[in-house]
């Protein structure tokens, strides 16, 4: 017998002001091809999983914006605004706060608009299997880490993963683990989890999943979304 799957809810974050876009509209809601970075993002995760509960999480100065994001989508869809905190810890407690502990919880970040369907869903079944599934790509450049003298010392890159979102966990997990009191080192959800003393269960990301923060990103989405149409 096939067993039932638990609720699931994407928690989107975007509380970026784009001061390094120079702009003086958020990055989250800066045109990427006819629609709001924003909207791209939020449609991926519906077209993943039909049924999700999508959990936008927005500066309280910002909300106002979202009604022009939800006028994008030509049918309903199951989303609810919060408001967000002062840290992104403090904004992901603001949207987790509601979700029932049997389901699955996405957190994902509001300005990576390409995240593929295929990596939602692996995330999700991952999370499914392992309690929690972040994703995570390899280090190709060569690294250094500068010392106090200034001096730098070679790293070996083949030890470092760059993580992406959605970071995916079963409720109870999550729920129980931001709890716990913020700290400087809460720079994403694994952190806060493996604060707690849980551990994370890591996949493959994807090199198109870029998070947006500079027209250059900008201008290398809006090349990538054109090569997908073409």
């Amino acid at each position: 017998m096939e067993i039932a799957q638990p609720p699931v809810y994407a928690v989107i974050v975007a509380g970026g002001q784009g001061t390094r876009m120079g702009t003086a509209i958020p990055k989250q809601f800066l045109d990427l091809n006819g629609h709001s970075v924003l909207f791209h993002t939020i449609h991926a995760f519906v077209e993943a999983i039909p049924d999700v509960h999508i959990v936008l999480v927005l500066p309280s100065h910002q909300l106002s914006y979202a009604q022009i994001v939800l006028q994008s989508f030509p049918n309903r869809i199951d989303l609810t605004l919060v408001s967000g905190g002062e840290t992104r810890f403090q904004s992901v407690c603001n949207g987790i706060r509601d979700i029932p502990s049997n389901a699955i919880i996405m957190v994902h970040d509001g300005v990576r608009p390409l995240v593929s369907k295929a990596l939602i869903q692996r995330c999700l079944q991952e999370a499914l299997i392992h309690g929690s599934a972040i994703p995570v790509i390899s280090v190709v450049d060569s690294m250094r880490e500068i010392g106090d003298q200034g001096a730098s010392f070679p790293v070996n890159r083949d030890r470092l993963r760059i993580v992406q979102t959605p970071q995916t966990f079963r409720a109870s997990i999550l729920l129980s683990s931001m709890q716990q009191s913020y700290q400087d080192s809460f720079t994403d959800e694994a952190t806060v989890v493996e604060a707690w003393g849980e551990k994370v269960h890591l996949v493959e990301g994807e090199r198109n999943n870029i998070k947006i923060t500079t027209p250059d990103d900008l201008r290398f989405a809006k090349a990538l979304l054109n090569e997908n149409e073409n």
